[in-house]
């Protein structure tokens, strides 16, 4: 059975229509909330229900004191989306790209970055509740944000890292850091048994501390001995070590402190670098990555802000063999 529109509904057709015909332009004032009442027979509360739908949608504005005129005429538009990302670099792009391929027309999307800055983070939320209809954050490591989720109002979709407390309030597509950690160690386990040492080099300023967790499970179970420095600068490779590095800057300066003492990457120690790229395919004769697929990431994320109800997913990874193991 189909299911019934909200009585609502009514009030949003009517500005609809009003806009496709001519009759409202974008300036114009439309008819007051009690108008509307009147005219269509509804509570105040359901004609502000079809308002907060049309303003979410960019359709229409508020003058305080004054009342509501057209913003826009795009009624195609159902969704108004806010994304929300912490940076910008090729694989938000890739996640963004894909994103954008999947919602198609059905949508208007802004994209803001808050730099990992909890005040711009803060800051641009508290200044988006009612102008979009969904809200897709990527909060990072930031912690007892669900109040200023909330107060959003409209859907809200987390992706890629966030902390745990957040975990099945809102609909969410990310990297499961410490399983997939585990698991890449694991099905790799023949390659990497010359190995004693498994050292990640990764700053804890940005990046999940939970690889290590699956750095330190792996370790225990195997036998292998777990250490974790913030840059190669604090640390002496030594032969035996496996490299799990996190920042391409810090690959490329472990490559260079390793060559200067003569040690060769694949064989005299290891490298695994996270989220692969073309370069990666090549340098030192191929190096290897474990790497989340951000184009299913971002064709994932449509369809949750397209879905009702609340779905966490998990997204793929994959480790990709190469000569530096």
């Amino acid at each position: 059975m189909k299911n019934r529109e909200p009585k609502f509904s009514i009030a949003v057709h009517f500005i609809e229509d009003g806009i496709r015909s001519g009759k409202f332009n974008i300036g114009d004032r439309i008819p007051s909330v009690n108008a509307m009442k009147i005219r269509f027979g509804l509570s105040r509360s359901s004609v502000l229900l079809a308002m907060s739908e049309l303003k979410s949608r960019g359709i229409i504005e508020a003058e305080p004191a004054v009342g509501y005129y057209v913003a826009s005429d795009n009624i195609r538009t159902k969704h108004k989306i806010l994304l929300l990302f912490n940076e910008f670099n090729a694989f938000k792009e890739d996640i963004y790209n894909s994103f954008i391929r999947s919602i198609g027309d059905q949508a208007q999307v802004d994209i803001m970055f808050h730099n990992f800055n909890f005040s711009v983070f803060e800051t641009l939320l508290k200044n988006a509740p009612g102008k979009y209809t969904e809200y897709v954050v990527m909060p990072g490591k930031f912690t007892g944000i669900a109040p200023l989720l909330d107060s959003l109002g409209g859907r809200v979709v987390l992706v890629d890292h966030f902390a745990d407390e957040l975990k099945g309030r809102y609909s969410s597509v990310g990297q499961d850091f410490e399983e997939d950690t585990y698991n890449a160690l694991e099905s790799s386990l023949k390659s990497i048994q010359k190995y004693n040492n498994i050292v990640l080099i990764q700053s804890t300023q940005k990046e999940p501390e939970e690889r290590y967790d699956g750095i330190v499970h792996f370790c225990q179970e195997f036998g292998f001995y777990p250490t974790h420095v913030k840059s190669i600068a604090g640390y002496t490779p030594h032969k035996g070590d496996l490299f799990i590095t996190a920042e391409d800057r810090e690959m490329v300066d472990l490559i260079k402190t390793a060559s200067a003492k003569g040690m060769r990457p694949g064989v005299d120690f290891g490298i695994i670098s996270y989220n692969d790229t073309p370069i990666k395919e090549v340098l030192c004769g191929g190096i290897s990555t474990l790497s989340t697929d951000f184009s299913q990431m971002g064709r994932t994320l449509a369809e949750l802000v397209l879905e009702d109800g609340i779905r966490t997913v998990a997204n793929p990874c994959k480790l990709i063999i190469r000569m530096s193991i």
